[in-house]
């Protein structure tokens, strides 16, 4: 399912004095327009003494005044976000990957990560605090990881950039030298845990759900830490590797998706006290930090219910030859699916003819398609 963006000035009318919303929401906004419509300070004008006035950076003060109209947003992330606005894009495009991720992931399941509309962005399914919330709150928790420590690396915010513990030409202690420029996973780290974690202290503290969230986002970022790559090259006369330099890269943001997917399929359900032993570190069995926890059973999805927002499976495209969770049997719930049988006639077996035209012949070709009734 394709993730539709709005534009910012459509997005904002009509919900700037809304009083609750999602951090989430700032995946459904378009900032990176902003930054490409808005021009940085040039040449500073002078007053009359001749003295330039402050150097002024009119996108990071459009991007602060924007930070207030955002719906759902608590004090302390306002705070981050006028302190150091241009973190701004950086989360908006984690939270926009995190989505389109989860949307590729189950775009073949009962449930496809569906956006429910409005602030809450996903509205009935994070009420649910079932195994798609846990795997909402962990993507979406990824991508500010993954988005935040490669603005960092490529140098796009103001207070980081390559990892600082990897200085190039340093020994690494095992044979080789750090070069490059490794990813800052640290800073991406530190900000998505300030920035989302912060919510669930603020709204919610020590509830089961605020607890199950907290878990479900530090799953999301030990995701990207646990998936860093090492990259290596060998410098010397024909490429004897005399000197080996190495650097750190960010794994793929679809392997995230998959890995997180695995842990989606294995989540498990949790109780107040057993969460609580976990964070305290007393709890060995059976999750760990890496897991994703539910609550809630989920619903089946086959079904639509308007009150739950959940769409069900009819007219949904099937696979009639597959045994997935794509498959008529499985997507359809039982019901059957129609068969819709076109018919298309196109050129084919077309010659070049000296000199100078083409023939051709007309081939007709049938497509099938499978929907669930």
């Amino acid at each position: 399912m394709e993730l539709f963006v709005w534009s910012l000035q459509l997005a904002f009318i009509g919900i700037v004095t809304a009083s609750s919303g999602s951090w989430m929401y700032l995946g459904l906004v378009d900032y990176q327009s902003i930054r490409s419509s808005d021009r940085l300070a040039g040449d500073q004008p002078s007053v009359d003494d001749g003295s330039p006035t402050p150097l002024v950076d009119p996108l990071a003060v459009r991007l602060s005044e924007l930070c207030s109209a955002v719906p759902g947003l608590v004090a302390e992330q306002l705070d981050l976000c006028h302190r150091n606005p241009y973190a701004l894009l950086a989360i908006s495009e984690g939270a926009r990957r995190g989505i389109v991720e989860c949307q590729e992931q189950f775009r073949n399941e009962r449930w496809n990560c569906t956006l429910e509309g409005g602030i809450n962005v996903f509205d009935m399914t994070l009420q649910r605090a079932s195994r798609e919330a846990a795997f909402i709150f962990a993507v979406t928790s990824a991508g500010v990881v993954h988005s935040v420590s490669r603005a960092c690396s490529a140098g796009n915010l103001t207070d980081c950039g390559c990892d600082p513990n990897k200085p190039t030409g340093h020994k690494s202690g095992r044979g080789w030298k750090w070069g490059g420029c490794s990813a800052n996973i640290a800073q991406g780290l530190d900000v998505a845990k300030e920035f989302i974690d912060v919510a669930e202290r603020e709204s919610e503290k020590n509830t089961l759900r605020s607890l199950m969230n907290l878990h479900n986002n530090q799953a999301g970022r030990i995701a990207i830490r646990k998936n860093m790559r090492l990259r290596c090259r060998c410098h010397g006369i024909s490429g004897s590797c005399e000197v080996k330099t190495c650097w750190m890269l960010l794994p793929n943001f679809e392997d995230i998706g998959g890995f997180l997917k695995e842990k989606y399929e294995n989540s498990i359900q949790i109780s107040a006290e057993g969460l609580k032993k976990q964070r305290r570190g007393k709890r060995r069995v059976p999750y760990s930090r890496d897991s994703l926890v539910h609550i809630h059973e989920s619903p089946d999805f086959c079904d639509r219910n308007a009150k739950k927002k959940i769409l069900g499976t009819t007219g949904r495209v099937c696979n009639k030859h597959s045994k997935g969770s794509d498959s008529c049997d499985y997507l359809c719930c039982g019901r059957g699916a129609r068969r819709i049988v076109k018919r298309i006639t196109e050129r084919c077996d077309c010659q070049f003819h000296w000199c100078c035209y083409v023939t051709c012949k007309l081939c007709e070709s049938r497509t099938e398609t499978y929907i669930c009734k």
